[in-house]
């Protein structure tokens, strides 16, 4: 069916005021009809992620309804125990999240399948630690992360509380092709769902039961109080769901001077403070500088609207506040965990830190420096996940630590997700451990520069929005595949890594990549044995990413003058 045809069977069918009145808007604007009808919502590994708004390449109630009814033929071939342990539905402050999540609920419960449901905003960690401690079957929240405002997303978790892998995800999806999107759909009213116990709220007991699982990640428990009130944080939850949990475990530990940012502390999809709401951005810590210059504060930290995510702001040697990279966090606390934990006498020869392939490989070097086993995965924190549980079920590894440069981290084995409650109390944490050596955090990355290596890392990102954008992507991707460059800043590319095409072309050799998914990733390793350049395009938004990455042993300086040279050999691929 054409997208105008499409477009006119939901000005008949679709009977939301709020889809109706955005149809009615575009009658006389081709453009945005196509736009909105040329394709559907992708679904894959991560759910679905889209502009809120009618259509069928938009997320509204019609199409959250469709691919909750596919999840609900899934679980009901898998057999009435599952049914009765239910599926677990939380969701972010963003617009319509509340609406999405109930139309979630009923959909589910309309097929007689029980649903777990939180009362009230709550963070992704907190629904990955729910149905593992709950033993649900399935989990699903609704959230596009640190996306702008105008997104929403569905995101469909497993029993062992991680993203849907590959296989899952098609089988969801499999079933979503069968259902008409206005006739094919089950939907219960929720009030009848409760009546006949189907639709249950979960205990607030599950909200202290998640902050135990994070306490006992403390590393140094008592250095909050050490310091005392002499240590002072600067805490924003970018309006969205981190202010109680990250609050609430800081509050545990001791860190009795935090400083909120109130005009952020305010849930509110539209994030009127900051223009993105993701702290990858230093223009949303604008006010919480402001706050921290004021009360002479060394340390900031922001979680995104959903809290899978943290951020810090730290200041530097000359008083400067400076954003730290997620390379940079995550190498800070690699250092950190591991050091404590070598002094404790708690690692193994199976202790292993997991990372996607476009985190910062001083990882590595850290992780060898503790005889511990390094982990790569492809892009997503699910692989980090679906590793942990591998891991939990034959004992082969023992998970110490998983992070992605976008600003993920996850210590311990209570969630299978990224986690911006556990990062934050860990990061305070490690802060007051610097300080009681009288060195801030920007100067304990210093230090990690010295010992292991001046490593630099990049990342460019070309939107390509709409159905041109769309080809756009594919034609770059697709003529990478098929010609990859042979020299990059100068060095020749002595290594090529194709991850759709499963190969692997080194000195002019070409062997099977083996131990990942497939999936639209070329990697490029350069002739000078430490500068790669990856790309890829992104899961969730229409854009294509590079990855640089590069290490000096000399300088800062050294590492990010490579940077600009291999950005400017690549920057005409994505022209």
């Amino acid at each position: 069916m054409d997208y105008n045809k499409l477009y006119e069977t939901w000005l008949e069918n679709a009977n939301d005021e709020f889809v109706q009145n955005e149809l009615k808007s575009i009658a006389d604007d081709p453009k945005a009809i196509e736009d909105r009808f040329y394709r559907e919502l992708e679904f894959g590994t991560g759910g679905m992620r889209g502009v809120i708004g009618a259509g069928t390449n938009r997320i509204n109630i019609y199409n959250v309804r469709r691919a909750t009814q596919g999840l609900a033929e899934v679980i009901k071939s898998q057999g009435q125990a599952d049914m009765d342990a239910g599926v677990l539905i939380a969701h972010d402050t963003r617009n319509f999240s509340d609406v999405f999540a109930l139309e979630t609920a009923k959909v589910l419960c309309a097929n007689g399948i029980k649903v777990l449901m939180f009362d009230g905003v709550h963070a992704v960690p907190e629904a990955s630690f729910g149905i593992r401690n709950l033993k649900a079957a399935a989990g699903v929240v609704i959230t596009a992360s640190h996306n702008p405002k105008e997104y929403n997303g569905y995101k469909i978790y497993g029993p062992d509380g991680g993203q849907f892998p590959p296989d899952s995800a098609d089988k969801v999806l499999k079933q979503m092709e069968k259902i008409d999107v206005f006739t094919g759909i089950k939907i219960m009213d929720a009030d009848e769902a409760k009546a006949k116990g189907l639709l249950n709220i979960i205990s607030k007991d599950e909200d202290e039961a998640f902050l135990d699982a994070i306490q006992t990640q403390s590393i140094n428990p008592g250095i909050a109080k050490k310091l005392g009130d002499s240590f002072k944080i600067v805490y924003t939850p970018f309006h969205g769901t981190g202010s109680r949990p990250v609050k609430a475990i800081l509050k545990r530990l001791g860190f009795d001077n935090v400083i909120v940012v109130k005009e952020q502390d305010v849930p509110d999809g539209n994030f009127p403070t900051v223009k993105s709401p993701n702290p990858e951005d230093k223009e949303g810590f604008t006010i919480a500088i402001e706050l921290a210059k004021a009360n002479d504060v060394d340390l900031i930290i922001g979680t995104d609207p959903d809290c899978d995510r943290a951020g810090i702001v730290v200041r530097d040697s000359n008083g400067e506040y400076r954003c730290l990279t997620g390379n940079q966090v995550g190498a800070l606390l690699c250092e950190y965990i591991m050091s404590a934990k070598q002094e404790k006498g708690l690692l193994t020869p199976k202790s292993t830190i997991v990372k996607t392939i476009v985190t910062t490989r001083l990882a590595s070097a850290i992780a060898k420096n503790y005889n511990a086993q390094i982990v790569d995965v492809l892009t997503g924190f699910k692989y980090i996940g679906e590793k942990m549980t591998l891991w939990e079920t034959t004992g082969t590894n023992k998970y110490e630590f998983g992070f992605e440069e976008s600003y993920g981290y996850l210590a311990g084995m209570h969630a299978r997700d990224k986690d911006g409650v556990v990062a934050s109390m860990l990061i305070a944490e490690m802060a007051a451990w610097y300080k009681t050596k009288g060195m801030s955090l920007y100067e304990g990355m210093q230090d990690i520069y010295k010992k292991y290596g001046y490593y630099a890392e990049k990342t460019v990102s070309v939107v390509m929005k709409g159905k041109d954008g769309m080809a756009k992507i594919q034609q770059t991707m697709d003529n990478l595949h098929k010609s990859s460059p042979t020299e990059i800043a100068g060095y020749a590319v002595c290594e090529v890594k194709d991850y759709l095409n499963r190969i692997c072309v080194a000195n002019g050799k070409t062997s099977t990549l083996e131990g990942f998914p497939l999936s639209d990733v070329l990697e490029y390793s350069l002739g000078d044995g430490v500068s790669y350049v990856i790309v890829r395009p992104s899961g969730t938004e229409p854009k294509v990413k590079m990855y640089f990455g590069t290490m000096s042993k000399n300088s800062m300086e050294d590492a990010e003058a490579m940077l600009d040279k291999m950005y400017d050999s690549m920057k005409a691929v994505l022209e």
